[in-house]
């Protein structure tokens, strides 16, 4: 159970990277249902209880039962800050900072904070206009202003409560992935930088926290000196089965909507990802499917998980591909098998500097994955030509022109993939 194993096997700041449309977001939802004290803007407790019962968490024993509705919980997402500047990328993030100290406003009416944090407090609640923030001098004012606010917050938080905090970080990748394409690396990482140093690091006031995001980017880019960081990748055994459908729940799925004669039909389609050593199917393309089958009366399988992003990395990396990749690529296309060592420590920055970290990102966004795995660290990727990215008679003429063209549908290049 992800709630219990959080508790007994997740570090200090535990961060999790898996591949998109994969429940990271629901999981932290999740998470802070269980552990929040729940209160509404005029500080009535919301009691959450009702969403677990007759789950199996509620079979744990009882420290973990005890921790339901104990802790504050901040909650923030990183993935709406995909603007093409820093200073709309940064305000948008900001407000993403100031809803939540709204959400928890009923701290302005707490009798055990002092003058002084509420002042601070409201500073952060009352953001200024953006057709005031005219120069870069304000700018860098604002910048400042934010870069520690999850650790105000969580003081706050801990101080009226009188309890350490719960820190969710979703989609914390998206804002570098968009300032890295944008021209404004630099910037971000910087800002996101300070705001993690100062909430993950130097916060005297934090229980524990959890990241999410598609990618892991190297400690020395964004976790500096974060001793307590534990990453837990799509490599590990620990939480193989956290995010994702295993095969039971699978099966059990189609059976409970009477469609149970599918299931070769799911497999054959969906089935691709390997976290750890465990077979997990993609829940975002097993819920379109079964959605599809038992309410549209679909009678075919459709591709989902490929329609959910432009995969800009990709493509770029495919698109500044030298010849032997592009080799490499064939070999994948015609049912072959490369050996590829991976390198798990990987910045923007570092994108091009080695035509190996294309394996690198294929492999841990999920267009590809391992049959098999080596003492020094080198994985096998291969092509596993399920069915939802494309007949076999359509593989040679349309896969060619994705490995070597720029055409928009690099898109598609998913056809890589063995999984959903």
């Amino acid at each position: 159970m992800f709630i219990e194993d959080i508790v007994r096997k997740g570090g200090m700041v535990t961060l999790f990277t898996r591949p998109r449309r994969f429940g990271k977001t629901l999981t932290l939802s999740m998470l802070r249902t269980f552990f929040d004290y729940g209160y509404d803007l005029q500080g009535n407790l919301i009691n959450a209880k009702h969403y677990f019962e007759g789950k199996r968490i509620m079979q744990s024993d009882p420290e973990i039962l005890s921790m339901m509705g104990k802790y504050p919980v901040i909650n923030l997402t990183l993935k709406s800050a995909k603007q093409t500047n820093f200073r709309a990328a940064f305000l948008k993030l900001r407000d993403e900072i100031a809803s939540e100290y709204r959400r928890h406003g009923y701290l302005l009416h707490s009798d055990r904070l002092d003058d002084t944090r509420k002042q601070m407090f409201s500073r952060m609640v009352a953001v200024r206009k953006e057709e005031e923030i005219d120069t870069d001098e304000k700018l860098k004012i604002e910048v400042d202003k934010y870069s520690t606010s999850l650790k105000l917050l969580s003081e706050c938080l801990a101080v009226h409560h009188e309890i350490k905090v719960i820190i969710l970080l979703d989609e914390y990748d998206v804002p570098l992935e968009n300032a890295y394409y944008s021209g404004f690396y630099n910037e971000m990482t910087a800002f996101i930088r300070s705001l993690f140093e100062s909430a993950l690091k130097t916060n005297d006031f934090l229980e524990f926290a959890v990241v999410t995001g598609c990618l892991r980017i190297s400690k020395e880019s964004i976790f500096t000196g974060l001793n307590n960081l534990k990453i837990n990748s799509i490599r590990n055994d620990s939480f193989a089965e956290g995010f994702g459908f295993t095969e039971k729940e699978t099966e059990e799925f189609l059976q409970y909507y009477g469609i149970g004669d599918r299931i070769p039909e799911a497999k054959e389609w969906y089935n691709g990802y390997l976290f750890g050593k465990r077979e997990i199917y993609n829940p975002w393309s097993i819920t379109n499917y079964v959605e599809g089958i038992v309410n549209d009366g679909k009678e075919y399988p459709e591709a989902y998980w490929s329609k959910t992003s432009s995969n800009s990395i990709i493509k770029d990396l495919i698109d500044h591909a030298g010849t032997e990749t592009k080799k490499e690529l064939d070999e994948l296309i015609n049912g072959g098998t490369i050996e590829k060592q991976i390198h798990e420590d990987i910045t923007y920055d570092d994108i091009h500097k080695s035509e190996d970290n294309l394996w690198n990102f294929l492999f841990f966004t999920g267009y590809m994955k391992k049959p098999d795995e080596k003492i020094k660290r080198q994985l096998y990727l291969r092509d596993h030509a399920d069915s939802e990215y494309r007949n076999k008679n359509d593989l040679r003429k349309s896969d060619k022109r994705l490995v070597y063209s720029k055409s928009k549908r690099v898109r598609s290049f998913r056809v890589l993939s063995g999984s959903t």
